[in-house]
């Protein structure tokens, strides 16, 4: 069941984000990120509640067992949507696309025209994912971020960004 999370999900949002992004757990996926930067966290509790503060998050949840969440912003007309996670245990069962469908019919709810998200440019079986879900490429490339609170880039990494019309 998909729902809107709450500020008292953070702990579970935040181990389930750096699961399926970071560290040994996240190679059970194949979304993760441990190949490309080293550390095992993708986001802390304080980081959470900035991000919660500024948009929202919704969570699938069955039973009460967290198994994914994506980040949602309205900006202008436009949805950026970021942190897409699914426990690496049980992807490849639908529950990302589910969460992506629901992230749609939020943006369309919210009067946006399009859905917008930064992927890194080498994450090529994950872009390949989005594009086969309408997503398109645009023409923007956004630096990777210095700041390696989360991560220190073991090649060199940007964003390219993805966008759909609704």
């Amino acid at each position: 069941m998909i729902l809107p999370a709450e500020h008292k999900d953070i702990p579970s949002l935040v181990s389930l984000i750096n699961s399926a992004y970071r560290g040994e757990a996240s190679k059970r996926g194949w979304t993760t990120e441990a190949d490309l930067l080293d550390g095992e966290l993708r986001t802390d509790e304080e980081a959470m509640k900035q991000l919660m503060n500024s948009g929202n998050f919704l969570k699938d949840e069955e039973g009460k067992h967290l198994r994914g969440c994506v980040y949602l912003q309205k900006q202008g007309d436009k949805l950026y949507l970021g942190m897409l996670s699914v426990s690496p245990r049980i992807q490849a069962q639908g529950i990302g696309k589910k969460l992506l469908e629901a992230a749609e019919i939020h943006a369309v709810e919210q009067n946006c025209k399009a859905i917008i998200m930064n992927v890194i440019s080498l994450r090529h079986e994950l872009i390949r994912w989005y594009e086969r879900h309408g997503y398109e490429r645009t023409s923007r490339i956004k630096p990777f971020p210095a700041d390696d609170q989360f991560g220190r880039p073991v090649v060199p990494l940007e964003f390219v960004e993805l966008e759909k019309q609704l």
